[in-house]
């Protein structure tokens, strides 16, 4: 049993020898200005690395867009890859750029909820005197935003619905919503703060392009 088991981690052995040998050759035709070779490259990891990718972002679309993006920095990367385990090289590209977009996106989201968290009032209570180009600027925003929130309701749950529309589409204040409802405003503070978590955890980076 113990020659079997050594004989099965011989072969082994030489079958990722190998298998490291083609990859350098292969590597090495692909820095010479073989494109042949990159295609080659391509056909063979470019499903794991799409997977890869998508396990990270979860979105079809990006996925796709950023296994473009891999596989141009791969080949432009290849001058410094040190023929240390391609397959594991590469997946670091792609397993870096997937969080980095994820990150950036993140950040996105939660720079636009922010802008919808300040009240339409203060934009249209401004005086046209005193606006900047910088205030220029936030109020199309501004406006951009409730826009959006106008076209997605009907994507939001209904226990959110109606203090969303309230609040972004009727600019109401949170005193005015609470009277309406017959509650505290701490409570429409609340709901406001469950209803705009729900807003970054389920509307994409597309949303906001």
């Amino acid at each position: 049993m113990k020659c079997r088991v050594i004989l099965v981690a011989f072969v082994y052995s030489c079958g990722e020898e190998e298998k490291h040998i083609q990859e350098q050759e292969l590597v090495t035709r692909i820095l010479n200005g073989d494109e042949a070779a990159f295609r080659e490259l391509v056909a063979t990891y470019r499903q794991y690395l799409f997977q890869t990718i998508y396990a990270i972002v979860r979105h079809t679309k990006d996925a796709e867009d950023l296994s473009q993006d891999v596989w141009s920095r791969i080949y432009f990367s290849l001058p410094q890859y040190q023929m240390k385990g391609l397959k594991t090289w590469m997946t670091r590209i792609a397993v870096n750029r997937a969080i980095d977009f994820k990150r950036s996106a993140s950040r996105r989201r939660e720079e636009m909820t922010s802008e919808m968290e300040i009240p339409m009032q203060a934009v249209q209570t401004a005086g046209t005197s005193s606006f900047s180009s910088n205030g220029v600027e936030h109020e199309v925003l501004i406006k951009e935003t409730t826009e959006l929130v106008r076209q997605k309701l009907h994507q939001i749950p209904a226990n959110y619905h109606e203090v969303l529309t309230a609040y972004y589409i009727q600019h109401q204040s949170y005193q005015d919503i609470a009277n309406a409802h017959g509650v505290t405003v701490k409570t429409i503070e609340s709901k406001l703060y469950r209803a705009k978590q729900w807003l970054r955890n389920n509307w994409k980076e597309e949303d906001f392009m």
